[in-house]
């Protein structure tokens, strides 16, 4: 039981005549008197944050009699704060996003905490912010908690992604101080800082001279590291060069570059008729064509126990191009890659096989 207070009246000569009575918030159950000295007592433990302060009344009456000496008196018991209570950040997640290449001091986001003691009374409440990890990217000021960048021109190609702890303590800081920490996570957004590369200095195309106007004469490709449309790219021809032949149509999907055959510069009509009449002279190059057989399908009967090397049939194919040579595919029978004769290799035996399909392909010889 601790003393919290003492009531006196001038009309108490300590002759104990003088009764001291308590009533009002928490009297009896948390806070009482004694009726001869007039201290007050706490019964029990008190906490600021669930209530800071008690009103009471207070009189003095004669013992004897239990009438009043003095009008009642009325009084406040104000609850004297602790460091009881740590810091609190808000329920994360906390993220942030700055641009990449940013100059130091760049701000970043804003983190404060609250301490649910007496901001009017000592220290208790005062928070001080410190970084705990995220250095040297990053910081934070101490009062504010405002963070912002402390290394100039973080690229995004490189690293991306950052997580930065921050600390809350009160008391000002110092020793003994309750904390709490936090973690931001923080990504780079992306700025258009990387020029488009060809993969190659060069680019082999070909086009045929019979190629019209419209027509696509191949792709090129230039790479960005950025994103999104900081990676679009866009494709001209530089002048000169040849190049009014031509012109670029950029691919909003494959980021490629189309060469396009130009079609005829309309400017140039009045120096038309753009006609002309020649005799052209087609000759017909050969092309390697596959031989032909005469038909798709041949049949051939022999008789069984033909003896073996007997010629029993043959089959033709034709190739305007070379000669072509046969190849037989059944052990039983034999052809000759030249005339295309098929003889037998062995004897045949009807009750055994009735019947034989054999397959025949002509190849090209090569010359």
């Amino acid at each position: 039981r601790r003393t919290t207070s003492h009531l006196h009246t001038d009309m108490d000569q300590g002759d104990h005549r003088v009764k001291y009575t308590l009533s009002g918030e928490g009297a009896g159950s948390i806070f009482t008197i004694d009726e001869i000295t007039g201290d007050i007592h706490v019964l029990m433990a008190l906490d600021r944050e669930e209530k800071s302060h008690y009103k009471l009344k207070a009189q003095a009456v004669d013992l004897r009699t239990d009438l009043p000496l003095e009008p009642e008196s009325e009084f406040i018991v104000k609850v004297q704060d602790i460091n009881d209570n740590e810091p609190r950040f808000p329920d994360g997640p906390h993220i942030a996003i700055v641009p990449e290449m940013s100059p130091t001091g760049t701000f970043v986001r804003q983190i404060t905490a609250t301490d649910a003691d007496d901001p009017t009374y000592g220290n208790s409440a005062e928070i001080v912010y410190s970084i705990l990890h995220g250095q040297p990217y990053f910081s934070v000021d101490p009062k504010s908690g405002v963070i912002r960048t402390a290394l100039a021109n973080m690229d995004r190609e490189e690293k991306d992604e950052y997580q930065v702890t921050i600390q809350a303590k009160d008391m000002g800081g110092q020793r003994g101080g309750l904390t709490a920490t936090t973690t931001i996570n923080i990504t780079l957004d992306d700025v258009n800082d990387n020029p488009p590369r060809f993969s190659k200095s060069i680019f082999h195309l070909v086009v045929p001279e019979t190629a019209l106007p419209g027509s696509v004469v191949g792709r090129i490709l230039a790479d960005d590291l950025d994103l999104d449309r900081n990676a679009k790219v866009d494709y001209s021809i530089v002048p000169g060069e040849e190049g009014t032949m031509f012109h670029l149509i950029a691919n909003g999907e494959s980021q490629e570059g189309i060469v396009v055959l130009k079609k005829f510069d309309p400017r140039f009509l009045h120096l038309g008729p753009f006609r002309d009449s020649a005799t052209v002279k087609v000759d017909v190059l050969d092309m390697d064509e596959p031989p032909v057989f005469t038909k798709p399908y041949y049949s051939v009967d022999t008789y069984e126990d033909t003896p073996s090397g007997s010629i029993i049939g043959s089959v033709t194919a034709h190739d305007l191009d070379a000669s072509s040579s046969a190849k037989e595919y059944d052990s039983y029978f034999d052809i000759d890659s030249i005339d295309g004769t098929i003889s037998l290799n062995e004897y045949l035996d009807r009750e055994e096989v009735f019947q034989h399909n054999i397959t025949v392909v002509a190849n090209k010889v090569s010359k």
